[in-house]
């Protein structure tokens, strides 16, 4: 009887201290970090088919890309045509700068968890394979910035990088900016990112999307 109420004490304390780291990473997700120095975060950038990376490569123009560096793109493994267009827009900043690409850009693909029409009942095994190689993947790169704007194989990449933040391995800071396309409702991708409280930085591109999603942020059309 004695030993019953320890393990129930036990795992009552455990579920206890869990919530509340869960708690702590949500409630400072998104805080801005106050550091004096300056120095280049190491920076994922999730990348996806369609106008996905095109807005994604339209997001990165915009930024300061010394202080987000190195940079990790990746896509699904059937999206070539991503990794090439990253490809080329990283070629034509080592252009401008005389960087070398190789020391500042890697470019990396990820199992995808479901095929377009794909049947559920076989995208369960492939989800468990999408999520292992997340997994490796953010065990090796440890980014401390995940960007991403949609694509369904940014989601075992953000989960993983939350429970990371949980357990005290890795703290990455995740910017979601949903899709252009998405004007009166969020994408699945930004639907689950959103409710879950996993993006530090939540941006939308339209003024009625912020209205019905108060937490996200209205940048505008960044297009």
């Amino acid at each position: 009887m004695m030993d019953s109420s320890i393990t129930i004490a036990a795992v009552i304390l455990s579920i206890s201290l869990i919530l509340s780291r869960v708690l702590y990473v949500i409630y400072w997700s998104g805080r801005p970090v106050r550091n004096k120095r300056v120095e280049p975060v190491s920076t994922l950038i999730v990348l996806g088919s369609g106008g996905h990376t095109a807005e994604m490569l339209n997001v990165l123009s915009v930024l300061q890309k010394d202080l987000f560096a190195p940079r990790f793109y990746i896509a699904a493994a059937t999206d070539n045509m991503s990794l090439q267009k990253a490809r080329t827009y990283e070629n034509q900043l080592a252009d401008k700068t005389g960087a070398e690409v190789d020391r500042i850009a890697q470019f990396m693909q990820i199992y995808r968890s479901r095929e377009v029409g794909q049947s559920y009942f076989t995208s369960v095994w492939t989800t468990l394979i999408a999520t292992l190689h997340a997994l490796w993947l953010m065990l090796k790169l440890r980014p401390q910035v995940i960007l991403c704007n949609g694509p369904g194989t940014c989601i075992p990449l953000c989960v993983i990088a939350f429970i990371f933040k949980v357990m005290g391995i890795r703290w990455s800071s995740i910017f979601y900016v949903e899709s252009i396309a998405r004007v009166k409702r969020l994408s699945l991708s930004g639907l689950i990112l959103y409710k879950l409280y996993m993006a530090d930085q939540f941006f939308v591109q339209w003024p009625q999307l912020q209205r019905i999603y108060p937490r996200a942020r209205y940048v505008g059309c960044l297009m």
